[in-house]
């Protein structure tokens, strides 16, 4: 008998062609919910059922419980598992629960069924739903990041959640669960994609870009790993098994005990393995946070007073007999824990790093995360110091993304802190990489912008006259700008240093109130995407902030209409022929060097 023929190998899930999750996405996404009911039913039922078993199979015992059910010296002849007794419905309860997790396997595997997703050269889409069918679709052009996690549970099956951040609100596109080496495959093609590379190099040969139906991307262009993936090949967890470049995947199916000794040794190396690649940056030029300074950061955080005067409230209602204190503060004290361990358990194996494809964030132990943030994304930066770091020297980075907001207390809020604690030469290395274009230009000014004052390192100088609304950071406050980026620094408690591409401002207001009219003072207020950041200059002299008014809405057209920070691809993919990786985005690793730090290539 002739040998069946194998299907052909697919290159990459970008292939415009639609594609089924990993088949265990249910039972991680909704499986563990019915699994977590069950076990609490089970464990506070656990005695009743024990003697449930006990006196339906052992008559002896059932005579020696004198007959319990139905009387009234039995606790439990009224509930449930009591009344299917004395009814004797005991096999009707049974095939009850056969039908239920028939009924459940059988909706979880439609689930499956129904859930498919593909990429084409426009959009990522996604068809879900077994009774109300919905289509999401992100377009790659409004794509502001690429997400992948993977969750403790998830990665004992090796699987990870891929999340497309698009520009709105609830716009975002998951993919809940993929293969985790796929899932790292699919985010460097779709990446690929938005860079209009593809594009630009189809324009330059004549051609058309595909919108689906061939492959798109192939692997050793999208890839690490050079090789291919068949469809009917699956390890024990149901990631697909990708076979080298250069072999044919072996016809015969190799022993359980071999396979299943590749699969603990796969699982276990995910586990130990960097979360970032080395291929993607190198080791040197990766920015990571040691454990005591998270520690430290944290404890030294605002946080911490809080929980200081929550306990010195517990304390004297405790001594003083008012047990009311115990239910309105004792709740407030273990959140305010929660928050703070949260802190440093989401700040462990904490990395940062430029790669072709963006800004690549990683963090977490057990279950781990990162984002890759495409240039052209980051509307606004800013560092600040709270007033106990000052002695430490450590600073904090946020961003403004499009379609993360501000008041949002989920994990997609969270993303917004870019460096949770770092050093001012941290701070200089990661604004290199936010804001590539500008780095070289732009690094003379963040040292003077970060703990400068006055006219030092080329800010404004603020009047004397603004000690009257500022009198603490009135000499702190000023601004500058350079190669298209306005820097504003301000705050005494709490110094900050903002940034804002010139290319990314929505809009510029100058505001004059009564008491500023009369000091002839002004405020101006540099609009972007909602965010964390905001890039107010507080005061300033009234003539000044006319002149800075109009020459940041003047120069904002400009640099808006001469952007391509977008398709961050195009330019280096015009000029190369064959389809390779993007380069880097320009200027981040002179400005590294010119500063003294390593190189982020």
């Amino acid at each position: 008998m002739s040998a069946p023929v194998r299907p052909a190998p697919v290159q990459s899930l970008a292939d415009g062609e639609w594609h089924r999750l990993h088949p265990a996405s249910p039972l991680l996404r909704g499986g563990l919910v019915f699994i977590a009911v069950l076990g609490f039913v089970i464990a506070n039922l656990r005695e009743r059922v024990v003697d449930f078993f006990l006196t339906v199979f052992s008559p002896e015992t059932r005579d020696a419980f004198g007959d319990r059910y139905g009387s009234g010296e039995d606790d439990w002849a009224n509930d449930p598992i009591g009344g299917i007794v004395n009814h004797g419905l005991v096999g009707w309860a049974l095939l009850g629960l056969v039908v239920v997790l028939v009924v459940v396997i059988a909706a979880f595997w439609l689930s499956w069924r129904m859930h498919t997703f593909r990429v084409t050269t426009e959009a990522v889409e996604v068809h879900s739903g077994i009774l109300f069918r919905s289509h999401r679709s992100a377009r790659l052009d409004r794509i502001q990041g690429i997400n992948v996690t993977r969750p403790l549970f998830a990665r004992l099956f090796g699987t990870a959640k891929l999340e497309v951040s698009v520009a709105g609100q609830s716009a975002n596109v998951q993919l809940a669960y993929l293969g985790s080496a796929l899932a790292d495959r699919l985010r460097a093609d779709v990446l690929r994609l938005a860079s209009g590379a593809r594009a630009e190099r189809a324009a330059a040969r004549g051609e058309t870009a595909p919108t689906g139906g061939g492959p798109v991307i192939a692997a050793a262009a999208t890839s690490g790993v050079v090789g291919a993936v068949h469809p009917g090949e699956v390890d024990a967890g149901g990631a697909a098994v990708v076979s080298p470049a250069g072999e044919t995947a072996p016809g015969r199916v190799p022993a359980a005990a071999s396979r299943a000794g590749a699969l603990v040794g796969q699982r276990v190396d995910e586990f130990l393995a960097p979360e970032l690649d080395p291929d993607l940056a190198p080791p040197e030029s990766v920015v990571h946070l040691p454990l005591g300074r998270v520690i430290g950061s944290t404890l030294l955080g605002g946080s911490t007073i809080w929980a200081i005067i929550l306990v010195a409230i517990i304390v004297i209602g405790v001594t003083t007999g008012q047990a009311w204190v115990l239910f309105s503060f004792v709740p407030a004290a273990i959140g305010l824990v929660s928050y703070m361990w949260s802190r440093i358990t989401k700040s462990l194996r904490y990395s940062i790093a430029g790669t072709p494809d963006g800004v690549r964030i990683g963090h977490g132990l057990l279950s781990t995360g990162n984002q890759t943030i495409p240039p052209g994304r980051i509307h606004a930066v800013e560092a600040t110091q709270w007033i106990f770091w000052r002695p430490f020297g450590w600073w904090s980075i946020r961003i403004n993304v499009a379609g993360q907001s501000v008041s949002a207390s989920n994990e997609a809020a969270q993303r917004t802190t870019v460096l949770p604690v770092g050093t001012a030469v941290d701070v200089q290395r990661v604004l290199a990489l936010l804001v590539p274009d500008a780095a070289s230009d732009v690094a003379p000014l963040v040292a003077d912008g970060l703990t400068g004052r006055g006219g030092d390192g080329g800010f404004s100088v603020t009047p004397r006259r603004g000690a009257w609304l500022r009198p603490f950071s009135w000499r702190r406050i000023g601004w500058a700008a350079a190669s298209g980026v306005a820097l504003i620094r301000r705050g005494s408690l709490v110094r900050s240093l903002t940034l804002v591409p010139l290319a990314r401002m929505q809009s510029v207001a100058l505001s004059v109130g009564p008491i500023d009219r009369w000091l002839r003072l002004a405020g101006v207020r540099l609009h972007t995407v909602t965010g964390p950041v905001s890039a107010m200059l507080p005061i300033v002299d009234r003539d000044e902030a006319e002149r800075l008014f109009e020459r940041l809405a003047e120069e904002a057209v400009d640099r808006a209409a001469s952007d391509t920070t977008h398709h961050w691809g195009a330019v280096a993919a015009a000029s190369t022929p064959e389809e390779t990786p993007a380069p880097e985005p320009p200027r981040t690793a002179p400005a590294l060097d010119e500063m003294g730090g390593d190189d982020a290539r």
